[in-house]
């Protein structure tokens, strides 16, 4: 009864006692009672927004056991980047010396 990657479990497994069985996604905390649990956690979708204001949020594994994975890019400069938190999106505008050689 229960799904793909889920553990099940029957605490009573007399004839008369129905529904009580639970499904237990592999490898976290996640339980329901009496029907398949939802194994899937995109961490971007936590509130609040784990990158914050002017980042884009990625969360390439959302199995529930798959944590900490999601990239933080910043929306002014895609080549900042932050796995597991919010990235820096600071540029520093003399870097390359635009200015000359001094």
């Amino acid at each position: 009864p229960c799904g793909t990657g889920q553990d099940c479990k029957d605490p009573n497994p007399s004839p008369g006692s129905t529904g009580d069985y639970t499904c237990t996604c592999t490898g976290t905390s996640i339980v329901v009672t009496g029907g398949p649990a939802t194994c899937t956690n995109d961490e971007c979708k936590a509130t609040p927004a784990p990158c914050g204001t002017g980042q884009t949020c990625n969360d390439p594994n959302t199995a529930a056991n798959k944590l900490h994975d999601f990239t933080c890019t910043c929306d002014n400069d895609n080549s900042i980047k932050k796995v597991d938190g919010p990235a820096t999106c600071t540029k520093d505008e003399c870097t390359g010396k635009p200015c000359g050689t001094g």
